[in-house]
């Protein structure tokens, strides 16, 4: 009736449940459901934009890790550990 996964068969739960209200009601109208998670997120703008942001997030991080490897290396040259 539903997959495993909890997003997609909570939905499902639902629905037979207000159907079954309904029904109990005498009512014949039914309520139909769909379930698709993180509609639209699959424009290529967003990826894009997502692969940007990354990119740009390892370069600040590429460009800031050797100083502080050479500080710590001068720190420990200073203090004449080995």
């Amino acid at each position: 009736m539903c997959s495993v996964e909890h997003i997609n068969c909570f939905p499902v739960l639902v629905n037979i449940l207000s159907n079954t209200f309904l029904r109990l009601f005498n009512s014949t109208q039914r309520i139909r459901i769909w379930s698709q998670p993180f509609y639209g997120m699959h424009t290529p703008e967003l990826k894009s934009d997502i692969f940007f942001v990354c990119l740009n997030y390892l370069l600040i991080l590429a460009a800031g890790l050797p100083p502080h490897f050479a500080v710590s290396s001068m720190e420990d040259y200073k203090v004449k550990s080995v």
